[in-house]
């Protein structure tokens, strides 16, 4: 009876058994895409936009504070927010750059 039952299992092919890890590759392929490589631009993206600061500018920073940069040094930022007020803040801390109150597009007649 021991026999009848071995026989009556299926063969097991390596064809079979890759197959099955099928759906858990493409799973991965597709976190991959969209998730990972798009962080990693946006990551890289950021590097180069705070390596490019330079005076004059008009950023934010990651808290939300608006201002103006007055000096740039190899891990600092000095921003102006106000006459006479000075902020030093790392360049990790400057979230973006913002358009000037001179460089803003004429209203539409």
């Amino acid at each position: 009876m021991f026999a009848t039952l071995l026989l009556q299992a299926a063969p097991a092919t390596t064809t079979g058994g890759l197959l099955s890890y099928l759906p858990l590759v493409a799973m991965v392929v597709v976190m991959y895409f969209f998730m990972i490589r798009p962080q990693q631009r946006r990551s890289a993206e950021a590097k180069k936009f705070r390596a490019s600061l330079a005076k004059g500018a008009n950023v934010v920073t990651i808290g939300g504070l608006h201002g103006k940069v007055v000096d740039v040094s190899e891990e600092t930022v000095t921003v102006e927010v106000d006459k006479g007020v000075r902020l030093r803040f790392d360049r990790s801390a400057i979230a973006r750059e913002v358009a000037g109150k001179n460089s803003a597009p004429a209203p539409a007649a």
